[in-house]
């Protein structure tokens, strides 16, 4: 059975599309299933790096805001960044970490919804989301004078009511890897005039987003997973057209001020997405960025999509080929229409199993108490490496029991 699945694992990778484009990345003989938390190196980022450094900030220096184009940097980038979630040019700017543009999006969002003491008071909040999100809207909450109602993604479009300012979801759970119908929530917050306000982390570069199309009005991500920026890479804001006349940023720093050198006291907000930038852009991180998204060059990403589920859909058939009964469980739905780009297995092990696994060459990651986690970034991972995986993973349940080896969070 091992060599059906090796041998249908080779037949997927040589009819793969995207294959060619795993020689981009620095990659070794490690299975590298955590791009979900940190994505690979693309190869010619450390050269272009070193341009920055020696040259652009080297021997250029301040010109380098002007003639390297630094001072342009985060609209640029958001430019860069906008087919990928599929948003037009000029509505995402650059910088700044996720969860400052949450709470920027959060405080805005109310702010445009309208005062509170007229009645929208409420902020929907994924109640499975990522922990940072949920911290920085209930400081949002207590900012603005709204409270906050924590609902299972699944019940927030029956729990919509005329006292909904915004609802602030996670597009893929980061646990499990749902996917959250964004279409569908999006419409029922419009339908009773609330906005919807959408965390990317999960989805971007992983599955089309389509922001333009479904009429999302604020949205968030980070740039250091699937889109491959690196440790640390600013994350950016997304503001639909529409709203960036009104957009009223809690944060109006000097970047966003329309005539930023003009040093006023007063404070008079630009126009368009870069009411979101706040202080200097983190250019060296920054401009990492831009080089890491030139892998996207040519690619399209339902063809992204595509392999996305294939590559899930044979990972699971292979740990149900390979893992003994009873050892694993999949909390990742099996619907297409309902998974993003990760497998989840419960585990009862999970810390020892994960520490061993990462021991063997497979490096997932770990979400305590129980769950093994493995990302699927189809630009990089193919499908040898999801059967390596599925038979490692067996192995290990196999000739270990609970002391498969040193504990490890993740």
């Amino acid at each position: 059975m091992s060599e059906s699945y090796a041998e249908r694992a080779q037949a997927l990778d040589t009819a793969d599309e995207l294959a060619k484009h795993r020689a981009k990345f620095a990659l070794d003989e490690v299975v590298y299933l955590d791009g979900n938390s940190l994505g690979a190196l693309p190869a010619h980022v450390p050269a272009r790096m070193a341009d920055v450094i020696t040259r652009q900030w080297g021997e250029l220096r301040i010109r380098s805001w002007d003639e390297s184009g630094w001072w342009t940097a985060p609209e640029r980038i958001g430019d860069r960044i906008a087919p990928l979630v599929g948003a037009a040019a000029g509505q995402i700017v650059v910088g700044d970490s996720t969860s400052v543009n949450v709470f920027k999006a959060v405080v805005a969002g109310t702010r445009l919804a309208g005062d509170p003491r007229d009645g929208r008071d409420e902020i929907l909040v994924d109640a499975t989301t990522f922990p940072t999100d949920g911290y920085i809207a209930e400081s949002a909450a207590r900012l603005t004078g709204h409270r906050i109602v924590p609902l299972d993604p699944a019940e927030m479009a029956g729990a919509v009511t005329d006292r909904t300012a915004l609802a602030l979801v996670n597009h893929v759970d980061y646990r499990t890897g749902r996917l959250q119908d964004l279409p569908g929530l999006t419409a029922a917050l419009h339908e009773a005039g609330a906005l919807a306000v959408w965390d990317l982390c999960h989805s971007a570069g992983a599955l089309p987003v389509g922001l333009d199309a479904h009429g999302v009005d604020l949205a968030v991500g980070c740039t250091y997973k699937y889109l491959n920026g690196g440790p640390g890479a600013p994350a950016y804001l997304y503001v639909a057209e529409r709203h960036q006349g009104r957009f009223d940023s809690p944060l109006p720093g000097w970047n966003s001020h329309a005539d930023p050198f003009g040093m006023t006291p007063g404070y008079r907000a630009a126009e368009g997405a870069l009411r979101g930038r706040v202080g200097t852009p983190d250019i060296l991180s920054m401009l990492a960025l831009e080089a890491a998204l030139e892998v996207w060059d040519g690619v399209e990403i339902e063809a992204v999509r595509a392999k996305s589920l294939a590559l899930t859909d044979f990972f699971l058939e292979c740990v149900r080929a390979y893992v003994p009964a009873g050892r694993v469980e999949s909390v990742t739905p099996e619907a297409h229409a309902e998974r993003g780009s990760q497998v989840a297995l419960r585990c009862a092990e999970a810390p020892a199993v994960m520490a061993e696994l990462i021991r063997r060459g497979v490096v997932g990651d770990l979400r305590r108490p129980d769950i093994l986690r493995f990302g699927f970034t189809p630009l990089y991972v193919g499908f040898a490496d999801a059967e390596r995986a599925a038979r490692v993973l067996a192995e290990v349940l196999a000739s270990e029991g609970s002391s498969a080896g040193s504990s490890q969070d993740g």
